[in-house]
């Protein structure tokens, strides 16, 4: 291996892995029509096939975090990518929807050991004048797989068949399997992440999102309803607990001891609820209130995911770039506006050039902005040991708070029909506009240039060097 592919092959995989876990959230919304079709169920039951996935990618992400530092990041690269890899497989041959919801699962677990460990690739080896570049390319890479993934699947669902997009992710999926064992051994070391709190943290945000989805089906006083979101309380503080006095936590709460990263957790948890349940309620409006077809939706979502990636990209090429402060206040306050604005004035007839191109564009500049500027904030929050624990803890704060407005979302939907006309789908983007005002008053709180804290002794962090 020459030495210009060494060092070029860690960010190349950094940026495939960020790609394809995102790829797989963004391209899966364009099958949910055809999958409710084939299998015969509601929206309730179909939003599992989102949130199975963000659930178990959420719940693993910070456990995900410290096996990079343990195990190596080669290694858990590799196993993320083979298990991707192989639940594809499987997803895109389920000949049932209980079989299809498993394989969803192992996908999501696949994902969220790729993440702490491709941003760990770079993170580990970049100079510090360049690290908020290569936090801004591996985020512009997750921004890029969202402006794929409509258009690839609205192509590949109206071609072919919903189970096309998961076979498209076999090639690259095992290639980068394949090119992360071939990575030198990164030195490890360190004691494995408590694997009972990593279950209880599972078992809490599982349990809470199946409490939230089918509490208006179950009904909100049923005892199936309120034992999940009890189990849920119960499990949280279970992990929490386990937490504060394990040598080697699975969620480590001592980052959040930084100002700064625990804002950054805060807009992520916020953010994630809007932009997931936007994501799904796109293409569920232009299919079922435009009559749309899966090729049309997929096209008309992607003038918004381009201008994400774009702005991703711009910003981190910039010699002077804004601080992760003002993209993420200034890019949540624009979502939240239009998210409104779809509220008050979307038509009920079709007007995707003059109506949803526009504001789509928009929505995009505004995710493209908070995506870079919440990364960036919590990256540099932190010092360089902590990198690969802190991003699969700010990450899995988006999941979560993505599982979340999906459920909010499918109870919003759920029943629906024609005689309602638009007016649920008004409802969810009120929603979506409320949790993304949120996000912006939340990243008031964000240091205006984050530094790395000096040092870190167990799971003690420093104050912020700089403050607000």
């Amino acid at each position: 291996m020459t030495a210009t592919r060494s060092s070029r092959l860690p960010l190349a995989l950094a940026c495939g892995g960020s790609f394809l876990a995102f790829l797989d959230v963004t391209i899966t919304n364009l099958a949910a029509p055809s999958i409710a079709a084939d299998f015969d169920i509601g929206t309730a039951s179909l939003s599992w096939v989102v949130t199975l996935y963000t659930v178990l990618f959420a719940a693993l992400l910070a456990p995900a975090g410290r096996l990079a530092d343990v195990l190596g990041r080669g290694r858990l690269f590799a196993l993320g990518a083979l298990a991707f890899t192989i639940a594809s497989a499987a997803a895109a041959a389920a000949p049932t929807y209980g079989v299809l919801l498993g394989a969803r699962a192992v996908q999501g677990a696949g994902a969220a050991l790729l993440i702490p460990a491709s941003l760990a690739f770079v993170l580990a080896d970049t100079p510090p004048a360049r690290r908020q570049a290569a936090i801004g390319l591996w985020s512009a890479s997750a921004a890029l797989a969202a402006a794929a993934g409509p258009a690839l699947g609205g192509v590949l669902v109206d071609a072919l068949d919903w189970r096309a997009l998961f076979c498209i992710n076999l090639p690259l999926g095992a290639w980068m399997a394949w090119q992360g064992l071939t990575l030198p051994a990164a030195k490890a070391g360190g004691r494995l992440p408590d694997v009972l709190g990593g279950a209880l943290a599972t078992a809490a945000v599982g349990l809470l999102v199946l409490g939230v989805t089918e509490g208006d089906g179950w009904g909100w006083g049923d005892p199936a309803t309120l034992a999940a979101l009890a189990g849920a309380l119960v499990a949280a503080a279970g992990a929490l607990a386990r937490a504060a006095r394990h040598p080697s936590p699975a969620v480590e709460i001592g980052l959040w001891r930084s100002r700064t990263y625990a804002a950054a957790n805060g807009v992520s948890l916020l953010f994630g609820a809007g932009l997931y349940a936007s994501l799904l309620l796109g293409v569920l409006f232009l299919v079922q209130a435009w009559d749309l077809s899966a090729l049309e939706a997929g096209f008309a979502m992607t003038p918004g995911a381009v201008a994400a990636a774009a702005v991703g990209l711009t910003i981190g090429g910039l010699q002077r770039r804004p601080s992760p402060r003002a993209l993420a206040v200034i890019g949540a306050l624009t979502i939240a506006a239009v998210f409104a604005a779809l509220a008050l004035w979307l038509p009920e007839q079709e007007h995707v050039l003059t109506v949803w191109v526009p504001t789509g564009s928009a929505l995009g500049v505004g995710v493209g902005a908070v995506s870079v500027g919440v990364s960036t904030a919590a990256a540099l929050s932190v010092a360089p040991q902590r990198f690969a624990a802190a991003t699969g803890l700010n990450i899995a704060a988006r999941q979560v708070g993505g599982a979340l407005g999906v459920a909010v979302l499918a109870v919003m939907l759920d029943g629906r029909t024609p005689a309602d006309g638009i007016d649920p789908f008004l409802d969810v983007y009120w929603f979506m506009a409320a949790v993304s005002l949120a996000a912006a008053t939340v990243a008031l709180r964000l240091a205006p240039r984050p530094a790395p804290v000096a040092g870190i002794a167990g799971a003690r962090l420093e104050t912020d060097a700089a403050k607000a």
